[in-house]
């Protein structure tokens, strides 16, 4: 039976929306938009409408229910403002670009007034939204903002923003400039304090600056497509672990979206975003890794003689352009500035601080700086229902723009492609046009090294859809962070530009670890019974919580140690490692937060990252097992457990300390460790190494909405964790409700019919319009 609940403005007890929307039982709502708001067990929406407008004004209703202050901070980010309302110095709201108040406003303010997102949306589609997109913006910023005007910014559920100055209403412009800064996330945004920070360098100024660094973003993944043949039913799974930020604008909304007849998915949206990046429909499920192919190339310019701020192409002047921006500051004193930046452009993109001498400077030129089209591909695939109409979907927009798919279908079908925007480098190109500087630079002053056209693809300047790395496969196709190349070792992926990624080189320990699991679990020598994939043994796979480093090098560790009881510390001490040697002997290398040896070997690693740490090398030959062994002939070996050791002491930790005694989120107990570290199941805390107070900081990022789908005839069955929770908001029920069962490695049953939603015990519905 259902429950209808009115809702007042507290979110915590989930009566959320005021008489003036909410509409009873068997009443019909009025006005221009029209949805309903299903939610389930932790908080989770579905929602219902007739139309796109109306599906949009739904979400962003509900999205502002339990997130309305993340968003509030980002739209002061959009609008350039942030050292207005909170300084000039602290870092902004975006985790994955690390970048100053003040920078940010500047190259928010510049981006705003160059009018670039407007003229990129003002296009038809396909380059341009579609009219769908654009019906969904619409009625998302119709919902926020309705949410917004009837709660009032003084009623407020979250504290955070409570009668804050700064909130203000969201519009459309908004929704596409965030979508604009997703795209460049892998490019131009890591170059933010270089760009506004650009300036010619002073007269008579002759020393050479360093080239520029193109800081990377702190964002990876997991994924598994299962086809047929590696599952025990007749269709496919997908497996969804990406490893995205855990606080700000970075992270994932879980929802469902349905307009009967039309559309019928449910997944992870990314905050802002009026639809789902990874999730399923009723036959087809995919998720996304980032990828490894280049989303920036830089070019070095050469210089005009006696003129720093213009260039040579092909022996031609060419001058730079130059826009002043100027920024409202808020002082120490309360007070306002004023602060303005004058920035640089080349006929390739922005000049950069770095590198900027008398002869040369540096210019970056982000693939997607014309990209607006990754709204339409997704609602696209989020409309499909097989990998072929998936894989339609991507051909048609081509606006992925910065990761792999992978992807799986009720037929068994298993599907893997690197469909992202890249751009159009030959790999003679980057040989020839080489010159120094990150990878990959190119000569600036050669017009053969510009980018060139495929015939099939959307806009010149990058790869069309025949060039992409593609595999499909009725066992599996896998994918954590490295290149294409072993997409599964049965069938190696080559002859793709080099500008998609490596071949022959190593694998990432992660990367390893995902394959063994695929291959032990298809051979059932896993210990998880008969061979073969179902949604139990897909849920404990994800959650095992192996450490690949462990199992490869902790026995033999332990027996180095007690052939050598006592070893030398960085500063010169004797320590006693007997008692190291006995617990890293008795822990089971996973990190479950029960497991005792897990930190003593995280601090171990912190120190024993020397190149020689493996005694055997990488074989190309043998890429999933290389390198391996431990190099205790290394002095760094010994020295870094003497070292870890020592510090453990000094902190007062025990050297058996639980795990999640020390790695924490809001207080819970967090299973996993980094990548880097060989976890499959990959958590960062702000800092891997222990802090004054014995433990790591808060967990700042990792695995987030984590996935397990089974895509049968009869339709999907799945389960889901988003490890964070669905509010951020610190007074929600659903702030962090899924955390804790994270912790617990439970997994909430994904309610997917309507039969299935109205279901649920916490079931309860409002009607919206406006």
């Amino acid at each position: 039976m259902k429950r209808w609940k009115l809702v007042t403005c507290a979110v915590a007890s989930l009566t959320a929306l005021p008489l003036a929307v909410a509409v009873p039982a068997g009443a019909a709502p009025t006005g221009r938009y029209r949805a309903e708001i299903r939610r389930t067990a932790y908080g989770i929406p579905h929602v219902k409408a007739a139309d796109y407008a109306g599906l949009g004004f739904g979400e962003g209703y509900a999205y502002a229910q339990d997130n309305v202050c993340v968003e509030a901070s980002r739209l002061v980010t959009l609008a350039g403002e942030r050292s207005r309302y909170f300084g000039p110095d602290a870092a902004n709201d975006d985790p994955l670009t690390g970048t100053s108040n003040l920078d940010s406003d500047v190259y928010e303010q510049a981006e705003l007034r160059s009018g670039v997102v407007r003229r990129l949306i003002a296009q038809p589609a396909p380059l341009g939204p579609t009219r769908e997109v654009r019906d969904l913006v619409r009625g998302y910023v119709a919902g926020y903002n309705r949410y917004l005007r009837d709660t009032g910014v003084s009623r407020l559920p979250d504290p955070t923003c409570r009668g804050a100055a700064w909130v203000r209403p969201m519009t459309e412009l908004d929704v596409y400039r965030d979508l604009y800064h997703v795209v460049q996330l892998e490019g131009a945004e890591q170059a933010i304090a270089p760009i506004v920070n650009a300036a010619p360098p002073a007269a008579g100024a002759t020393a050479r600056a360093r080239p520029p660094v193109l800081r990377k973003a702190d964002a990876g993944s997991n994924a598994y497509g299962l086809g047929r043949d590696a599952t025990r039913g007749t269709g496919g799974m997908v497996l969804a672990n990406p490893h995205f930020p855990w606080n700000g604008i970075g992270r994932f909304y879980q929802v469902q979206l349905t307009i009967p007849g039309r559309l019928n998915v449910t997944g992870a949206a990314l905050y802002g975003t009026p639809l789902v990046e990874i999730g399923h429909t009723e036959h087809l499920a995919w998720s996304h890794t980032v990828s490894t192919a280049a989303r920036a190339v830089f070019y070095r310019l050469t210089l005009a003689p006696g003129d720093p701020t213009a260039y040579l192409v092909d022996g031609h002047r060419e001058a730079m352009t130059r826009r002043t921006v100027t920024v409202r500051v808020r002082g120490a004193d309360g007070r306002l500035s004023s602060v303005s930046r004058t920035l640089y452009d080349s006929r390739y993109g922005p000049v950069l601080a770095d590198g900027w001498t008398t002869a040369n400077a540096y210019a970056i030129r982000d693939v997607n700086a014309r990209n607006v089209r990754a709204m339409n591909t997704w609602l696209a695939m989020d409309q499909a229902d097989s990998v072929a109409q998936l894989r339609t979907a991507q051909d048609t927009y081509q606006g992925i723009p910065f990761t792999n798919t992978i992807a799986a279908d009720s037929t068994g079908q298993a599907y893997y492609a690197d469909a992202s925007v890249a751009p159009h480098v030959t790999d003679e190109q980057l040989k020839s046009c080489a010159v120094d500087g990150p990878e990959p630079t190119l000569d600036g002053s050669a017009s053969r090294c510009a980018w060139g056209n495929d015939p099939d693809a959307i806009e010149p300047g990058i790869f069309g859809p025949s060039r992409a790395p593609r595999l499909s496969r009725t066992d599996y196709v896998t994918n954590s962070n490295n290149s294409p190349w072993l997409t599964n070792p049965d069938a190696p992926l080559t002859g793709f530009p080099q500008i998609f990624g490596d071949t022959g080189t190593p694998r990432s320990l992660r990367t390893r670890l995902g394959l063994d699991m695929v291959r032990q679990r298809l051979a059932g020598t896993d210990g998880l019974g008969p061979r073969g994939f179902d949604l139990t043994t897909l849920r404990r796979t994800m959650l095992g919580d192996r450490d690949l480093s462990a199992e490869l090098l902790r026995d033999q560790l332990v027996a180095y140690c007690r052939a050598h009881p006592t070893l030398t510390a960085t500063d010169g001490s004797p320590v006693d490692v007997r008692d190291a040697c006995r617990v890293l002997a008795a822990w089971d290398s996973r990190t479950d937060p029960g497991s005792r040896g897990a930190v003593l070997w995280r601090e171990f690693l912190n120190g024993a990252s020397s190149p020689a740490l493996f005694r055997t090398p990488f074989d190309p030959a043998h890429p999933v097992t290389t390198p391996r062994d431990l190099n205790t002939a290394d002095p760094a070996v010994g020295r870094a457990l003497a070292d870890a050791v020592q510090r453990m002491a000094s902190l007062r930790v025990p050297l058996d300390e639980p795990l999640g005694a020390t790695q924490r989120y809001a207080g819970i107990a967090i299973p996993g460790c980094p990548g880097g570290e060989g976890c499959f199941n990959a958590v960062y805390p702000a800092s891997p190494v222990l802090q004054a107070n014995g433990t790591y900081p808060d967990v700042a990022s990792g695995s987030s909405f984590i996935m397990a789908v089974a895509l049968t005839p009869a339709g999907p069955r799945a389960s889901t964790i988003l490890t964070y929770s669905e509010s951020a908001n610190p007074n929600s029920p659903h702030h962090t409700d899924q955390t804790r069962l994270f912790s617990a490695k439970q997994w909430v049953p994904d309610r997917f019919t309507d039969a299935e939603i109205t279901a649920d015990p916490a079931y309860r519905t409002t009607r919206v319009a406006g």
